[in-house]
């Protein structure tokens, strides 16, 4: 058993904006490079971990707690790709309950089992869907779970509206010693103006770019697999980003509480980029847009 700090961190993101395809990327490329890596799944879907793991899901916390009061340790984590060790937290029955439950029970019960320190981990990476945050998907920023917090987000205004709720979030625990944001990672950044909506985004919520991530065949042909590109493809440019940003989050130290836009502001933003990419379309310069 060991007595080091394990680092934990927390990446959210819109539900289909590639969070869970990003943090088994990570997971994969820290785990390759000789870390002890768990990756703990906190959507409801139960999905998290299944390319770690050649396609297969495993059972939940959840699942298992309604079925038997007494859990062991191998009964909730299981062995993936180069070691990782896989959770699934699970969720309640279809229209039964809060979804966020999953996150409170796992963290409880792995606490309970002394995973964190049994395990002789050097880092925990918990993936959770950041749709809503609140109830028990805030738990890993509300109760300081994780070290540092990370956000996965496209261009899409919906995936920027669910990071600037994330912020508000971040910025309504920090008094109280919640977790504080690392920064965005970009994905699926595949032109300019991709990458320049999220780069004035970040500018205007005070926080930062960790990495842009393109999009790639590489992924799907990964994932048909069920697979981590990391793991399906290492010598592609794709892995090269993924390890990038694996070791950009793994040495990360310095997190701060962003600045949300509140509804009126995210939405002129969103309209002076609108305008922007009309006039881009069109060959026309309209000076009420955003500059690229």
């Amino acid at each position: 058993m060991s007595g080091k700090k394990v680092k934990t961190i927390a990446i959210y993101g819109k539900g289909g904006i590639g969070k869970s395809t990003t943090t088994s990327n990570i997971s994969a490329a820290l785990a390759a490079s000789g870390l002890r890596v768990m990756q703990i799944g906190c959507d409801p879907k139960s999905d998290s971990t299944t390319t770690l793991r050649g396609g297969g899901y495993i059972p939940t916390i959840l699942d298992t707690l309604r079925e038997k009061k007494n859990v062991k340790l191998d009964e909730v984590v299981f062995r993936g790709f180069a070691g990782i060790y896989c959770v699934e937290a699970g969720g309640p029955a279809p229209g039964v309950g809060c979804a966020g439950r999953g996150i409170i029970t796992s963290v409880e019960l792995l606490k309970q089992l002394r995973v964190f320190e049994e395990l002789d981990l050097d880092i925990v990476v918990y993936d959770v869907l950041g749709d809503v945050v609140c109830g028990g998907f805030a738990v890993p920023v509300r109760e300081g779970i994780a070290d540092h917090v990370f956000t996965v987000s496209s261009s899409d205004f919906m995936a920027i509206y669910a990071a600037n709720n994330l912020f508000k979030g971040i910025q309504k625990y920090s008094n109280n010693g919640g977790a504080l944001l690392g920064g965005v990672i970009a994905n699926s950044m595949n032109s300019d103006y991709h990458k320049s909506i999220i780069d004035d985004f970040v500018e205007n919520t005070q926080t930062q770019v960790v990495e842009y991530v393109p999009r790639s065949v590489t992924v799907t042909q990964s994932e048909l697999q069920g697979k981590t590109t990391v793991e399906a493809f290492p010598d592609s440019e794709q892995a090269k980003v993924y390890r990038s940003l694996a070791n950009r989050i793994y040495n990360h130290t310095e997190s701060k509480v962003p600045a949300p836009l509140n509804d009126k502001q995210l939405h002129e933003w969103a309209f002076k980029w609108a305008d922007t990419l009309l006039a881009i379309e069109t060959g026309e310069v309209r000076s009420s847009g955003a500059s690229i």
